[in-house]
């Protein structure tokens, strides 16, 4: 895709969605890193039920630490690799206290140095807690940026990599999310709901998806009822006067 294009791209999606942000519910930096941990092969709405309540009673490191895996496991079985999950989290709470101050560090290396947090997660951290324009490629954003031509790729960082080049410098901030919520709802994996997109002219997709509307089913006449057909009645004959 063109630089100019690419441009044209985001201004429509800024112009949809101007303020776009994380469904993952959080509170702080701390949370955040946790939710997004949690996130890994999950939904955020699955992600969301179980931290909803977590978070009320355990919303710092040194509150998930006392938790233990245990009991952190009783909150987040739902989530899908929930007893490594209640690991890393356990571990990642303890390093922050130990060698972090109980505080969430701002740089990417200090970050990936966390168990269970990688690229994706501190690129996430990094952009939503602290405002550096960082893009975390996930399979939504991998997928948007390979079919529509933005930013092909054979693996997430050659993706992350090629949007920052063709992403203009206005729209980094906010383009992680852009993407991620076009990936979501409308470029989906299965069924891309090509009909409904903005950017369609601009996709460089060639089997785009176009819904057809069913033509509506004619109106059937209601067959009019059959005349009864009634017997006439039969005339008296007049009697004939004689004189």
């Amino acid at each position: 895709m063109t630089r100019a294009n690419a441009r044209t791209l985001f201004e429509r999606l800024a112009e949809k969605d101007p303020a776009p942000e994380t469904e993952l519910y959080y509170k702080d930096p701390f949370t955040l890193v946790v939710a997004v941990a949690l996130s890994a092969q999950a939904t955020d709405e699955g992600v969301n039920k179980a931290t909803k309540k977590l978070f009320t009673v355990a919303d710092t490191p040194k509150k998930m630490a006392a938790f233990g895996e245990k009991k952190l496991g009783d909150y987040i079985k739902t989530i899908g690799l929930w007893r490594n999950k209640a690991k890393n989290v356990i571990a990642l709470s303890n390093m922050l206290l130990d060698e972090h101050g109980g505080k969430v560090p701002e740089d990417r290396e200090a970050l990936e140095k966390l168990p269970g947090v990688g690229r994706k997660t501190a690129n996430v951290v990094m952009n939503v807690a602290f405002g550096a324009p960082t893009i975390a490629v996930d399979t939504h954003i991998f997928r948007v940026s390979n079919r529509t031509g933005l930013a092909p790729g054979k693996n997430p960082l050659e993706v992350e990599k090629g949007l920052e080049k063709i992403v203009p410098a206005d729209f980094l901030q906010h383009a992680h999310h852009w993407l991620i919520l076009h990936g979501r709802y409308t470029c989906k994996a299965r069924s891309p709901d090509c009909g409904a997109c903005p950017l369609t002219d601009l996709c460089l997709y060639k089997d785009k998806v176009f819904k057809e509307e069913k033509p509506k089913p004619a109106k059937r006449k209601m067959a009019s009822a059959p005349k009864l057909k009634t017997a006439k009645p039969k005339r008296k004959a007049k009697k004939k006067v004689t004189a």
